[in-house]
């Protein structure tokens, strides 16, 4: 197995491959570009939780200057990737080792130049990168090599920074700047080992340098150090410390370094296959892209939609983490997932202000959340295509499922882990105010003795507005219900605690009455004669058309299929799995008859125009044991960031990037799914349900604090052992 993702010369790949190709280390996420690119080829190193709005434009990640900025000239001839065409370029992702490498040669005035780059984010120095540039020639040359720190990177909505200020010392060069609205300090510091070259003049963040090239190779190292005001009060002194310790050693060093604890994630997280090539590609490239954006240095961070390849969904951290990133965090790396639920903790004032400012008690969550919890939601979020003019959509206030996602989350993260710590330090204030929100909420509806909740959006976001959407309601019976029994755990083993959040929740014994009435009382719809879950009250009246024809009823590519004009606002096409993700949730409520019957009604309506839903359908087809159903689905959540076939755009919107939530959901699929992982009665349970071609699936988990290896062969009983404790 090579563990390596290649690709040739196409400038039609350019943008894709800045997202293929990404490089990251949970604190900043450095886009697959060449070295000579700038911002139309949307070069950019995207810094987590560093955010900044540029007038009235959205609020998004700030990308910083780009400090491995190289580029080789002949006097005025530019020689690079952007002015000529290649004889030859490969661009590769070791993705075993988290190294990008790149070959490049040219045809030039009867000569070849050839350049080779390896670069790397290091993952234990989280604010270094490195690049070693190596450039040789057939026949004796001599060129203009200039390299710095770029500031024309891209942006959505910026131009984020100003007031740049370049410091020039001896071996090394220093870029400041502040973000446009906050006045953030950002740092970049960069330094070069070329001290047998000759460094013809320096002119702001840029050096010059003259080399003569013959088939003897040259190379550069190129260290860069990025620190901003989230960091530390002095970005410029940190940015300037980290270069000389990074520079006091070699490139060579620092390599082994950061290749030693992707080898040591690995050795954790690594899930094989053996019978199936590509799927065993597709899951190890999906693993690599949530091993490279975990937030390891801190707690008050989560990871955002599209994760560090850019400043797509505004840098906003969505329900997508804790659906579809976490379990990963939570059966592999724990650490992790518990930095991840942190920061819901340390943005519970954020959920509580939303509630109140929509007259409600309890923390509604932001739908697009940053780094304090304010909601990036625009109440206008997506631009018609033909008026250009924004339309009102109803994602933040509307998206009301988010609060018991979270609630959810941290219970399942509880019980997984038997981590008590985390619900007293917080956990268990956020799961009481997510259920004080539902219970806020709701509507009584006298004549049928019943809590309803209306007007919701449900994980569907093509309908709008709708009354008692299944998830929605049975995800609020379920907070409830976690609710109730942590107030139990609680009252069992650690009253004193107790005590003190009640206090701090402001809650009485009545609440706890109130809490079980919600739980009896709530309205979930329920299977019809027909063993069919209505999505959401007159779901069945919409117009009951196929996805091909609603696709066919289109103006524009780009239009948005949802709101109120929406080609598939008043039809049965749904943007997602809906009542599939709750049959995935909660399927042990229902009969694999039931389950089966609405993944057949369900899915021929799907759009599936969101990477959210491919690995659900896939899911729950083996959960009634078609592991020839849920295969396709796996196959194509594994490798969206492969193939990049996904949505580049909602209405005029810009939505690319790299897809967490599907690399989250192809390990779902995987070891959930095929590998039929369970707990039952507090004991790890395996029920495999390989598909066809798959001889052996083997991964690891650690349960309440202990390491287990499993191992599944086709035709064989299951084998979980326990490792060594983590």
């Amino acid at each position: 197995m090579s563990w390596q993702v290649r690709a040739g010369y196409d400038p039609n790949q350019i943008v894709s491959n800045g997202n293929k190709f990404l490089l990251a280390n949970g604190y900043m996420g450095y886009r697959g570009t060449m070295e000579e690119y700038g911002a139309e080829q949307l070069a950019a190193n995207t810094i987590l939780g560093l955010y900044d709005q540029v007038g009235d434009k959205w609020r998004e990640p700030v990308n910083a200057p780009n400090g491995l900025f190289f580029k080789i000239f002949d006097q005025a001839t530019e020689i690079s990737l952007l002015t000529l065409k290649p004889s030859f370029h490969q661009q590769t992702l070791d993705y075993q080792q988290g190294l990008h490498i790149r070959k490049t040669a040219f045809s030039y005035n009867e000569n070849t130049i050839t350049l080779q780059a390896e670069r790397f984010l290091h993952m234990k120095r989280l604010h270094l990168m490195a690049d070693e540039i190596t450039l040789a020639a057939e026949k004796p040359i001599t060129l203009q090599v200039k390299i710095g720190i770029d500031t024309a990177v891209w942006d959505i909505n910026g131009p984020h920074l100003i007031n740049f200020e370049t410091e020039d010392l001896a071996d090394q060069i220093i870029l400041s700047a502040k973000t446009q609205r906050e006045h953030k300090n950002i740092t970049v510091a960069q330094a070069v080992n070329a001290s047998k070259l000759n460094c013809l003049k320096k002119e702001g963040q840029f050096a010059y340098y003259e080399v003569t090239l013959t088939p003897e190779p040259i190379t550069f190292h190129i260290f860069a150090t990025t620190f901003n005001a989230n960091d530390c009060q002095n970005p410029k002194e940190a940015a300037k410390k980290e270069l000389d310790v990074a520079f006091a050693m070699d490139f060579a060093s620092l390599k082994k370094e950061h290749t030693q604890i992707w080898k040591g994630l690995w050795e954790k997280a690594d899930v094989e296959i053996d019978g199936d090539s590509k799927a065993q590609e597709a899951i190890r490239y999906s693993l690599y892209h949530l091993l490279s954006i975990a937030p390891r240095h801190s707690d008050p961070v989560s990871i955002p939609a599209r994760g560090l390849s850019g400043q797509t969904y505004k840098g906003a951290i969505f329900w997508d983490t804790e659906m579809f990133m976490l379990p990963f965090f939570m059966h592999v790396l724990p650490e992790v997932a518990k930095n991840i639920l942190s920061y819901r903790i340390y943005t519970l004032p954020g959920a509580l202000a939303k509630a109140k400012e929509y007259g409600f008690n309890g923390a509604f969550y932001a739908w697009e959340s940053q780094e304090l919890g304010q909601d990036a939601t625009s109440d206008y979020n997506v631009v018609d295509v033909f008026t250009k003019r924004p339309m009102r959509t109803y994602f933040r206030d509307k998206q009301i499922h988010i609060s018991g996602d979270i609630a959810y989350a941290f219970w399942q993260y509880y019980e997984y882990t038997k981590d008590l710590e985390l619900l007293l330090k917080g956990g268990a204030q956020v799961i009481f105010e997510c259920a004080k929100f539902y219970y806020s909420y709701a509507y009584y509806k006298v004549e049928k003795n019943r809590f309803e909740l209306i007007d919701v959006i449900g994980p569907d976001e093509y309908h709008e507005r709708v009354y008692n959407n299944a998830y929605t309601n049975k995800l609020a019976q379920k907070t409830m219900k976690i609710a109730l029994d942590l107030w139990e755990m609680l009252a069992e083993n650690a009253p004193e605690d107790l005590a003190e959040i009640l206090t701090a929740t402001e809650l009485m014994e009545i609440d706890k009455e109130k809490f079980q009435r919600f739980y009896n009382e709530i309205y979930v719809p329920q299977p019809n004669d027909a063993e069919i879950i209505e999505q959401f009250d007159n779901y069945f009246s919409l117009e009951d058309v196929s996805v091909t024809a609603v696709r066919k009823r289109l103006l524009d590519d780009k239009e948005y299929w949802g709101g109120a004009y929406g080609v598939a606002a008043d039809t049965q096409v749904i943007k997602q799995a809906d009542v599939i993700f709750m049959l995935h949730l909660f399927g042990e409520d229902y009969t694999k008859s039931e389950i089966q019957k609405n993944w057949e009604y369900y899915e021929p309506r799907t759009e599936h125009g969101s990477s959210l839903s491919a690995c659900i359908y896939a899911l729950v087809a083996c959960q009634f044991d078609n592991q020839d159903w849920a295969y396709p689905y796996f196959m194509k959540t594994a490798t969206v960031d492969l193939t990049g076939e996904t949505k580049q755009y909602a209405g005029t919107i810009y939505i690319g990037g790299t897809h967490p939530a599907a690399n989250g959901g192809a390990w779902l699929a995987a070891i959930k799914g095929f590998g039929g992982l369970s707990v039952k009665n507090n004991q790890l349970q395996v029920t495999p349900k390989l598909p066809k071609s798959w001889q052996r699936l083997a991964f690891n988990t650690i349960f309440n604090g202990e390491s287990y290896h499993i191992e599944i062969e086709a035709g064989k009983t299951p084998r979980i052992s326990k490792k060594n404790n983590p």
